[in-house]
């Protein structure tokens, strides 16, 4: 049986943070089939706008979907 890292599955799926306010904005960040993205993979701008976007579901961003990539 083979293991894949939450890097490797960031590959084949997203989260994506869709705007309240405005159509087709949003923000979408690697992650692994259940949701969870590694931190330590994204960029200093990245992690802050993930952080942000969790900490704005249902101010500014819809509960977070994943999807295939």
């Amino acid at each position: 049986m083979s293991y894949m890292t939450i890097t490797e599955h960031a590959a084949q799926f997203q989260i994506r943070f869709q705007s309240l306010f405005q159509e087709g904005r949003g923000l979408a960040f690697p992650c692994d089939a259940v949701g969870r993205v590694d931190l330590g993979s994204l960029s200093e701008r990245g992690r802050r706008n993930y952080l942000f976007a969790r900490a704005m579901v249902g101010r500014e961003y819809a509960t977070p979907k994943i999807a295939v990539a």
